[in-house]
């Protein structure tokens, strides 16, 4: 759909591919049609789960930094509200996500693997926001949902030495959540997302929504979220076929309406 950014669709799964050899760098024009592939996801009946991945050798290796270099600060303000448009985007898809990373998730590239509800990492994976050693901060969410997924303590440690981040540590962390093979990542990633298409589309939905929305609120409000959400889901057809299919002892088969 794009030079750089393609989304194709197959069994109700579709794929988010960035293909701006070598790196990925997430340039205007990549962030652009990162922007759009949002926008016509979010409203696609055909996407029911998504995988975002960079190719089996990089994921992506952060922001074009040549782009930088003649900013100022009133335009990167303004390009910094441009790319986290993009991001949030993508963090609130209704459709459960899965970032599938080989290679290197760096800078901006980790903050795009961090906007997905799951991470599948390569062993060779390597993420980090090494921005720091740049003498700027992470600026598409890296200081705000980095936090959320490791912790405060974790997040400043990887924020403020700019390190890398290997696989293996990542997993400990809570920064992926499952590490496999180079060759494998991709095809569990799919795996793992045509399961999400074949299930209760409303319900994953709503579930997605309610826990994304509660995590920024209060407990109580949280609760009122969740005591809402809940009661409209028995209007749908998924659950009629779920209680029932529970009752025969049957595997459900599931419209997502």
């Amino acid at each position: 759909m794009g030079e750089f950014v393609n989304l194709e669709v197959t069994d109700g799964v579709g794929v988010l591919r960035l293909d701006r050899p070598p790196m990925n760098a997430l340039s205007r024009q990549v962030v652009t049609e990162i922007t759009e592939a949002a926008q016509q996801i979010a409203t696609s009946e055909e996407v029911r789960a998504l995988v975002i991945w960079g190719g089996e050798k990089i994921f992506a290796a952060g922001a074009d930094i040549k782009e930088f270099t003649a900013q100022t600060a009133g335009g990167m303000l303004r390009y910094g509200q441009f790319l986290q448009r993009a991001f949030v985007m993508l963090a609130e898809l209704p459709q459960v996500t899965i970032a599938a990373v080989n290679g290197y998730a760096l800078g901006g590239g980790c903050e795009l693997a961090m906007t997905a509800d799951f991470r599948f990492a390569a062993e060779d994976a390597v993420f980090g926001q090494p921005e720091i050693k740049l003498g700027i901060i992470p600026g598409a969410g890296g200081t705000q949902r980095l936090p959320r997924l490791v912790g405060l303590s974790k997040a400043k440690d990887i924020i403020f030495s700019g390190r890398f981040v290997k696989a293996d540590e990542a997993l400990s962390i809570g920064l992926a959540d499952q590490v496999h093979p180079g060759g494998e990542v991709f095809d569990r990633a799919m795996e793992a997302a045509r399961g999400f298409a074949a299930g209760p589309l409303v319900a994953l939905k709503a579930a997605k929504m309610t826990i994304d929305r509660g995590s920024d609120v209060d407990i109580d409000t949280g609760l009122t979220i969740e005591r809402a959400v809940f009661a409209t889901l028995f209007a749908t057809e998924d659950r009629e076929i779920g209680v029932k299919a529970f009752i025969e002892k049957k595997e459900p088969k599931f419209t997502g309406r």
